[in-house]
């Protein structure tokens, strides 16, 4: 395993740990859009779980890897359905914000696939 490997995927867990944490304490620029979008509340924590059980299972995927790629996988659907959410949502000036997360994840995956 490389040093290279290890900083990318540690970077980019804490990068959508980060992002689960903003959903969990309700920041309101990570909130009122997911409102704007027609979110409903009673899904925000289920989002900011499966971002944090994303961030985790990147860093696990450090020890054992199929579980990484797994959480990487989830991670790229995950974003997927967020620019998708922002289209339907016609909120096109927004779709960047989701794309900052899912091009790391897209990037330890691909490193995760090449170690494995």
């Amino acid at each position: 395993m490389s040093t290279t490997y290890t900083v990318v995927i540690v970077a980019t867990a804490l990068w959508v740990g980060f992002s689960a944490f903003a959903v969990f304490i309700r920041a309101p620029w990570v909130v009122q859009p997911l409102a704007d979008y027609g979110v409903p509340r009673s899904w925000w924590p289920w989002l900011g779980a499966a971002k944090a059980a994303g961030a985790v299972g990147l860093l696990v995927g450090l020890v054992v890897p199929v579980i990484g790629i797994l959480a990487g996988v989830g991670l790229v659907l995950y974003f997927i359905g967020a620019v998708i959410t922002i289209i339907r949502a016609r909120a096109y000036s927004h779709i960047p914000f989701p794309l900052l997360y899912l091009a790391p994840v897209v990037g330890s995956l691909t490193l995760g696939l090449m170690a494995a």
